[in-house]
Order: structure tokens, then sequence, then C-alpha cells
């Protein structure tokens, strides 16, 4: 059955993350990482969602997850309406044709002593798709041209290509199998300013052309703010605060979010003065030891005692629509002084 636009193709819900800490002879359990600790949330079909927070806020880990790269300890991941949290091996590889990922560093994730032609091409032979060697190679040179590659650069090294062109190469590896979901993992940020536009680009023409379905891994903000249309903040292994890409920017609920927004730099210089920057106290507490209640209230400006490191907020709608996990919500006077570029 044809899915109508805009239903979840993804349901993500209490998923968690545990990783045990062990010690001793008997290498015994002493504690756990809770990298993602009961995160919940939709990925909408043919959208771009995207997942930014502080490293180690468990953003990669929450990608890895929804591609079965990890088991997760609990919670669901429902593809299409199936539970894929608690599959095997056998029965993910159908899925593996579906969704696929880019990885972060284009000079680590390209087999050095494989063609480029051969990396391309592995899909189609892991999956069976093309056995005719003749056949896969044209295949593979379409899917080159496609992204911007010279097709005659088919049996060069990817120690010949630069990180652009690497990051290329796993671009046209990703959508060999024509995926339904792709999850790129902060897939510029070790490529210079220029050349990161030109691959939002493509993404974003693939993704035109392909109807394709889009998880944003990134940290920097002003490239999230111009390539997805929602935008969920993770803080500590929890999700924080999710809302459309305009709002979010416009009128950020969660102080945390607004933490991030205050520290983007602002290219107007009046702007700029005006701005109260709002710099965080306090360095990101440890997943293995996190806070009681609101993971955030060591760190955040408007605490309460007795009620912030009490009571847990839950993920809930505030002004404007965004959905946020916080007891005192900013208003909107405190999001002009911190995010000036939202009330200009």
């Amino acid at each position: 059955m044809s899915a109508t636009a805009g239903e979840p193709l993804v349901e993500v819900r209490d998923l968690e993350m545990h990783f045990p800490i062990r010690s001793g002879l008997l290498s015994r359990q002493v504690g756990a990482v809770r990298a993602v600790d009961g995160v919940t949330f939709d990925v909408l079909r043919g959208e771009t969602l995207g997942i930014v927070g502080e490293s180690g806020c468990g953003k990669s880990t929450t990608a890895r997850l929804i591609t079965r790269l990890l088991d997760p300890t609990g919670g669901s991941i429902n593809w299409e309406g199936r539970d894929i949290a608690g599959l095997g091996r056998k029965e993910l590889k159908p899925l593996r044709r579906e969704m696929q990922m880019i990885f972060q560093d284009p000079y680590s994730s390209l087999n050095p002593r494989k063609t480029v032609g051969t990396i391309i091409g592995e899909p189609f032979v892991i999956h069976g798709v093309e056995t005719d060697e003749r056949k896969r190679k044209g295949l593979v040179q379409d899917l080159m041209e496609q992204v911007g590659l010279n097709p005659e650069h088919y049996n060069r090294l990817p120690h010949q290509f630069s990180g652009g062109q690497r990051q290329r190469i796993g671009v046209a590896r990703a959508i060999a199998l024509k995926p339904k979901l792709i999850v790129a993992d902060e897939p510029v940020s070790a490529l210079d300013v220029s050349i990161q536009a030109q691959i939002l680009n493509l993404l974003k023409d693939l993704q035109r052309d392909l109807g394709l379905t889009v998880i944003f891994i990134a940290h920097d903000l002003s490239v999230v703010r111009h390539t997805c249309d929602r935008v969920a903040v993770m803080y500590l292994g929890k999700i924080v605060e999710l809302a459309s890409s305009e709002e979010l920017y416009a009128h950020p609920r969660h102080p945390y979010t607004g933490a991030l927004l205050s520290a983007v730099p602002v290219p107007d210089p009046r702007l700029a003065r005006n701005k109260n920057r709002q710099v965080l106290g306090g360095d990101v507490p440890s997943p293995a030891n996190p806070p009681s209640a609101c993971r955030f209230h060591t760190r955040c400006p408007k605490f309460v005692a007795g009620t912030c490191d009490v009571d847990y907020p839950e993920l809930s709608p505030k002004d404007g629509g965004n959905v946020a996990a916080c007891h005192f919500p900013l208003t909107d006077e405190e999001i002009a002084r911190r995010v000036p570029t939202a009330a200009a």
C-alpha cells in the first residue's frame, strides 16, 4: 500500500542505549553510560529532520540505533509500522537496502585498498542486485555522474580524491540501492566551508529527485537551519526540544536551545552588539552519572530548586508550537535578548 506524504516512516519510542562500565578482574558491571536514555520522536516521509547538540549528547548513537548498527538496550524503532529493534542480522538484511548512512569522516569511511568503482558497487554485490560486472560498472558510473564525479575515475583509489570528492563517493554508495532513508552523520563537519555548501546542495537535490527522507546530524546550527524541516535538540541522552526549523530558530523555548543559539555568530554588527550572549556555566555532566530530574538543571540559568531537581519535565507543547521539556520555558522577552535576529 502506498504511503501518503508526511506520515511517519520511522517512529522511535523510549529508545535507550546504555553502555556497560566494567571493572575488576572479573569485569563485573559497575555502572552504565546512558548515551541515549528514553528518546521519542517520529521521522516523517520526505522530510529532513535535524538532530543537534553538544559533543557526547547521544545524537550519533541515536543515528546508529535507528539504522540498527547498534542493538538498543530498550525501546522500540518502528519502521513502516514494524518494530525492528529486536531483529537479528538475517532479518535486518532486506531492510539494509532501505536505510543507509553517510559517515562524518570521508577519509576513514572508505577502504583505501579498494577502487572507487568497487566501493560504490559493493551494495549491488552484497544484496545481489546486479551480478554482471559490466552492467554493474555502468550503474556505478551513472551514480558517479549523478553525484558530480568523473565516471572515468572509476578505477582510482580514495587517496587520489579530495575530501569533498571522497564525501561524494560516500553519498553515491549510500544512494546506490535507492533507499527510503538516509542518515547523514555530520557529513560536512570535516570539510572546508566552500565544499560544505556543495555537499549540502547535492543532498538537497538528491532528496528532491529520489524522494528521500533524511536524518541530518550536526553541531553547526547555521547549517541545520538552512537544511532541515524540523529540528530535535539533544542534551545528555535526551531530547529537550523539538520544533520546525523556522520556529526553533525564531522562538526557542528551552533554555539550552536558547544558549546554543546565542552562541551562533551574527553577521550584522548592529545585532551583534545588542545580543545578550548566554554563556553556560560548568561542564556537561557525565552520562554515567547524570543529574536527577531535569538533566540541564545544573547549568540552567532558570533553575528553581525543589522543582527542576525533583521532577523531570516531559516533552509538552509550548507557545509557538514547539515541544520542549522544561518547567520554565523562555519567554518572548528573554528570546529577544538572546536571539536578536528573531526579533529583528
